[in-house]
């Protein structure tokens, strides 16, 4: 079975930095792409970043380019989302989420087949 833990949430004033990570288990990692979403109270959960399962090419929502950073090690089978410059917009749950492509960057949740548990992340003013 698979399963999608993230870890590394938590409080942080604006212009601060977090990094989460994402350790899968149950299946083999290194083939899929990986996907990052939020969802914040009230809002519809939203695509943040994707990466691709070998080359590693990456995508990013317009909001966040510039500031957030995926990457994975697939020696690990962990993806992370390195996150700069935090602004209090980007309060929200964050979920890791397993594509069902591998070489495709997608950004619609329906293209993505396993889901985390979420981990907060809050950015006080």
């Amino acid at each position: 079975q698979v399963q999608l833990v993230e870890s590394g949430g938590g409080l942080v004033q604006a212009g601060g930095s977090l990094r989460l990570s994402c350790a899968a288990s149950g299946s083999i990692f290194s083939i899929y792409a990986m996907g990052w979403f939020r969802q914040a109270p009230g809002k519809e959960r939203e695509f943040v970043a994707a990466i691709t399962s070998r080359d590693g090419s990456t995508t990013y929502t317009d909001s966040v380019k510039g500031r957030f950073t995926i990457s994975r090690d697939n020696a690990k089978n962990t993806v992370y989302l390195q996150m700069n410059s935090l602004k209090p917009e980007d309060t929200a749950v964050y979920y890791c989420a397993r594509s069902r492509r591998s070489f495709t960057l997608v950004t619609q949740s329906d293209d993505y087949d396993y889901w985390g548990q979420g981990t907060q992340v809050t950015v006080s003013s």
